[in-house]
């Protein structure tokens, strides 16, 4: 079952800040100086919901330290704008790298807020003239967004979405090759990466991410893994996670404590071997 709890905060994520950044992560906090396994991605990663998310598995599992550099709804926009955080995490004996959505990057044709990726901040002229017809006042996220331009039309949508996946490989290149440590490039949703030229499916996850734009950054990490939860293990939904009532919508769309157990026994021989 669920934790159901009256209100927000029913975890408490220890809110902790690295190398100056303004970001706030998920604690304890790890003391850098000595040996550690870094963990850079998204809401899976920071563990929203989960009470012991898989970073903080595969702590007990390897017996080494870890700093949970997950940041809810982050793409990698949030991080390559940390050059002192990404030269601290390139001191680390690994760091695993989540890979996220195309849709919280800014682009030729709309930005994003530099640390909470998932808000959209406004759209460019390219983008008012491909969507005359859109009023972009009504926008406060990116998902929202390209739903409504995904919904107006397809065919104008797809030229957005081919920016958005030259964006996002331009930035994962601009992360991965300032990270001086080992690196495993993790894919984490319920089915493979999709071939490209497939149509957009915003309810696949990574959105908008394929195996083309895999190929283009995988050379530039040390390994790649993909997990794709088995069906016993996505069954369990949301069975473990903490939240309020309110909350239930968005701890339902997350993988749940089951899923992160999987996946902290599938990363854990991956990184014995780099650490």
């Amino acid at each position: 079952m669920a934790y159901a709890f009256p209100g927000a905060g029913a975890l408490d994520y220890s809110p902790c800040s690295y190398a100056g950044s303004r970001i706030l992560f998920r604690g304890p906090k790890a003391d850098l100086r000595v040996p550690f396994v870094a963990f850079l991605g998204g809401t899976e990663t920071y563990g929203k919901f989960i009470p012991t998310p898989y970073p903080d598995l595969l702590e007990e599992m390897l017996d080494i330290q870890v700093a949970n550099l997950g940041c809810v709804n982050a793409g990698p926009e949030v991080f390559v704008r940390e050059h002192a955080l990404l030269q601290a995490v390139s001191g680390a004996a690994a760091c695993v790298v989540q890979i996220t959505g195309a849709q919280n990057v800014t682009n030729r044709y709309y930005s994003v807020h530099p640390r909470r990726n998932d808000r959209f901040t406004g759209p460019t002229p390219l983008l008012r003239s491909l969507f005359r017809q859109v009023d972009f006042t009504e926008f406060s996220f990116t998902r929202h967004l390209v739903q409504v331009l995904h919904a107006h039309s397809q065919d104008r949508f797809e030229v957005l979405a081919e920016e958005l996946r030259s964006a996002w490989v331009a930035r994962m290149k601009d992360l991965l090759t300032q990270l001086k440590c080992p690196t495993v490039l993790l894919w984490l949703a319920d089915t493979p990466p999709p071939n490209p030229g497939q149509r957009a499916d915003l309810m696949a996850e990574p959105m908008l991410v394929d195996s083309e734009m895999l190929a283009a950054v995988k050379p530039l990490a040390t390994t790649y893994v993909e997990v794709m939860p088995s069906p016993a293990v996505r069954a369990k939904g949301a069975e473990g996670m903490a939240f309020g009532p309110l909350e239930a919508p968005a701890a339902v769309r997350l993988p749940g404590p089951a899923v992160h157990y999987e996946l902290a026994k599938r990363l854990a021989p991956v990184l014995r071997q780099l650490i």
